[in-house]
């Protein structure tokens, strides 16, 4: 764990992997000049509920590169389990030991953080207290895909981790957590409008070209928010066009 810190009440987890099934090695990819993770990262950063971010990578010597990349950007980094993601959240939290638990992903780099804590915010208000909440949920999402924030708090992570065994829950994280209506006390977060149909994760090589485009139009700016790019889509509606064609991944599906 590098570099060491003080227990943060929230904590944003970024999990990142060399590995991928449909563009390995996308996590480094270049993005405006930086590489896609540290894209990540920096907006994670912005949140003003978060009080730090992890990048929780896997022991895999692949993973070296990321673990480099954290040291010398000055970056939180955890090594677990190279497929069991859960148990390497898991992991990371006990080393962390913060009161909330973000999960957010390395391949998504219009990541906003104004949702982030618009998640969380309603995370820490929710009046009964809830145990999980998230922007999204299988077949129910409001916010564009590559927006996803999940939090939960951290002995939620723990049943899950003891009590999650099938492989979807494991690669996925949070599963288990509301799979099962009552198991839980979950909460959905969402949009004003609904624009769940948008795609802006990276899996693919065109995904990597759309959010590279975005960048660019708004550069040298970093801090433009998703309701600007959704004015951005409306002036050039040739830019969803894109990744378009490209298949969103049922979250059963691996990585």
């Amino acid at each position: 764990m590098t570099p060491a810190m003080d227990p943060p009440r929230v904590a944003a987890f970024v999990q990142a992997r060399m590995a991928s099934t449909r563009l390995p090695g996308k996590i480094l990819a270049e993005i405006g000049g930086r590489p896609m993770l540290m894209r990540v990262v920096g907006r994670a950063r912005r949140a003003a509920t978060v009080d730090a971010v992890v990048v929780a990578t896997t022991t895999s010597p692949e993973d070296d590169r990321v673990e480099d990349l954290c040291v010398t950007e000055g970056v939180a980094c955890f090594r677990g389990h190279p497929q069991d993601v859960l148990d390497r959240l898991y992991h990371a939290c006990l080393a962390i030991r913060p009161e909330v638990v973000v999960r957010l992903t390395a391949d998504c780099p219009l990541l906003d953080p104004a949702v982030v804590d618009r998640t969380v915010t309603a995370f820490l208000r929710a009046s009964p207290p809830v145990d999980f909440a998230a922007n999204r949920f299988p077949g129910d999402r409001t916010f564009p895909i590559g927006l996803d924030t999940e939090v939960c708090r951290p002995a939620a992570l723990e049943r899950a981790w003891r009590e999650a065994d099938l492989p979807h829950q494991r690669e996925h994280v949070m599963p288990y957590l509301y799979e099962t209506p009552g198991r839980f006390r979950v909460l959905h977060v969402r949009a004003d409008r609904d624009r769940g149909e948008l795609r802006w994760t990276v899996d693919t090589q065109e995904d990597l070209e759309f959010v590279r485009a975005v960048y660019a139009r708004f550069s040298p700016r970093e801090d433009f928010g998703w309701e600007e790019i959704l004015g951005l889509l409306d002036r050039e509606p040739d830019l969803a066009s894109i990744n378009a064609g490209v298949m969103h991944k049922s979250y059963r599906d691996a990585e």
